[in-house]
């Protein structure tokens, strides 16, 4: 059984005192975000040691910038997966090619649901799975790509066969619109 996710309140509270250099709200911080953050990274960088490292990155980062999060933009829940999900991909982008084309084809993200989709409590799953239902397939498709698979917008673009810039016009209008839904 898994421990119960905070509310989005909860997050933002301990995200404003962390802004003003509260260590035990940090370490609540830590304790509330930490294992989800962690199941994020995991998926995106593929190994627990490197993601290990990359949560630690992540939550200097969140204690340099927490000052940064503006409640009134979205859930701090959202504002630390989206700062984990960037770190993890500069991390891959800062990698050395390695790989041959057949391992590097073995590692492309499988699009089936994994637990980075349980972050949302039971409650908002319907809202969310509904405010996804009002996008269009394709924009659907790509903003999970996109958010909960890890894939780079260049990724996106050629899975979709699309420019880069009208991914980018894609995965900015449907989360505006998905954020749209959710705020009703």
């Amino acid at each position: 059984m898994t421990a119960p996710l905070p509310d989005r309140t909860e997050i933002c509270l301990l995200l404003e005192r962390v802004s003003q250099q509260d260590k035990l709200a940090f370490r609540a911080l830590y304790d509330a975000a930490g294992p989800k953050l962690m199941g994020v990274l995991l998926r995106i960088l593929g190994t627990r040691s490197e993601a290990e490292d990359a949560l630690q990155e992540v939550f200097t980062r969140v204690w340099l910038r927490a000052g940064r999060f503006d409640p009134t933009r979205g859930a701090g829940m959202t504002w630390l997966i989206a700062l984990s999900r960037n770190h993890a991909i500069d991390r891959l982008r800062a990698r050395k090619p390695e790989q041959s084309d057949d391992e590097a084809a073995s590692r492309i993200p499988d699009t089936a649901p994994r637990a980075e989709t349980r972050l949302i409590a039971k409650g908002e799953a319907r809202r969310v799975s509904e405010c996804f239902d009002s996008l269009e397939p394709q924009r659907a498709d790509a903003v999970r790509g996109a958010y909960l698979d890890g894939l780079s917008y260049d990724a996106l673009a050629a899975r979709h066969n699309i420019p880069l810039n009208t991914m980018r016009t894609w995965l900015r209008r449907s989360l505006l619109k998905l954020r749209e839904c959710l705020d009703q």
